[in-house]
């Protein structure tokens, strides 16, 4: 192995208890790929997930910068070596990948890849991803990259070796990650059938009442307008009624998440949901955030889900980037894109359009305050901050 048995098997503990610490997808698949490259001195280190239309359903990187990584453009395709990983479910250990009769090259601005060692992670005969490694660093040189792969020191047997322990665990691991997002998703399921009825036997009868009294009230306004008055009295009754009976069913549509998870927690798994289902890159970082108050905690997270909707459906965003920070005893939640933006001054038909009246009114009832910045063609800013309890 590259590392001495002490240290060796400290990284090897290491890295299984960090993939297991996780349970939402996006962060396990992560953590295997900086495992794996920390683990062999890598310079890269990726895993794709494959989807069922000769892509990559998700495909994660280790050593890439984000400029780099959004300069090299759409996720590759299941061709060439990849391909082999995941069709014929073998290993794969090159000194030069670039001299393999199956590369196909790469995107201009894609880093040269070297000397490469890939994996499939397999659940039982299934392909669920390939892991691979490319560019093995010397120790001896400053962790350099092996200019001379064929001289012997790229990957070595041992490597590979150690390379196939994790993936057996990574493999684990993604599952366990997927049960319990798929047990989320069906909890949410049985969560929102549940409400509905309650929705429905909470104030579909006092409607009906309303329909009826109203019906009344315009048979007698022509006749009897005295008794049509009293029944339009009735009806503003059963309408406050029914709102009343609609605020108290909105206050348990609260997200369980937010209960059993907190703020932050629930705002990056939504995140990198959406970061999975839009072409556009969506980012979350979280900073010292305390517990709030429920209501605040609520306003925050219907506030980020408006803001992403506009940067996602509206605006052509390229990148949305969401923080949330603490600020005195509150926080601070900003929702940032690269879209078109718009012009704030046409006040009435931007509230109307993207939501902005909501998102004050969710902030002000949460005792915060709400900021927009935008400029057209420059992409938007949306700034909440609530002051804690």
């Amino acid at each position: 192995m590259s590392h001495g048995p002490r240290s060796g098997l400290a990284a090897v503990s290491s890295a299984l208890l960090a993939m297991s610490r996780h349970l939402e997808v996006r962060d396990v698949l992560k953590t295997i790929v900086a495992s794996a490259r920390e683990l062999l001195d890598a310079e890269y280190a990726a895993l794709g997930v494959p989807d069922d239309h000769g892509g990559f359903a998700q495909f994660v990187v280790d050593g890439v910068s984000e400029e780099q990584w959004k300069a090299i453009g759409p996720l590759p395709r299941q061709h060439g070596i990849l391909a082999a990983m995941l069709h014929e479910a073998r290993s794969e250990r090159l000194a030069d990948v670039r001299k393999d009769p199956r590369f196909e090259g790469w995107p201009k601005a894609h880093p040269d890849l070297v000397d490469f060692l890939g994996l499939p992670i397999r659940d039982g005969d299934e392909v669920i991803g390939a892991l691979f490694l490319a560019n093995k660093l010397r120790p001896e040189a400053g962790h350099a990259p092996c200019p001379e792969p064929e001289g012997g020191c790229g990957f070595t047997q041992d490597d590979e070796e150690l390379l196939g322990i994790l993936a057996q665990h990574a493999a684990i691991a993604l599952t366990n990650a997927r049960l319990y997002e798929r047990s989320r998703e069906l909890t949410i399921a049985e969560e929102r059938s549940r409400l509905a009825h309650e929705l429905h036997d909470a104030v579909s009868q006092k409607l009906f009442s309303l329909r009826l009294t109203a019906q009344a009230a315009a048979r007698l306004v022509d006749r009897d307008p005295s008794r049509a008055k009293g029944e339009l009295q009735q009806v503003a009754v059963l309408a406050a009624e029914a709102a009343d009976e609609l605020r108290a069913a909105v206050v348990e549509l609260r997200p369980a998440a937010l209960d059993e998870d907190g703020l932050v927690a629930t705002l990056r798994t939504q995140i990198q949901v959406l970061d999975r289902a839009h072409n556009a890159r969506v980012t979350f970082a979280g900073h010292g955030v305390k517990a709030l108050p429920a209501s605040q905690e609520e306003a925050l997270l219907r506030v980020a889900q408006e803001a992403l909707h506009n940067a996602l459906r509206h605006s052509g965003a390229d990148h949305v980037d969401v923080t949330l920070d603490r600020r005195g005893g509150g926080a601070v939640l900003r929702v940032t894109d690269d879209g078109s933006g718009f012009d704030t001054r046409a006040v009435r038909h931007a509230g109307r359009h993207l939501g902005l009246v909501s998102m004050r009114d969710r902030a002000s009832g949460a005792g915060g305050t709400l900021t927009v910045e935008s400029v057209p063609g420059k992409g938007t800013v949306i700034e909440m901050e609530v002051p804690g309890g």
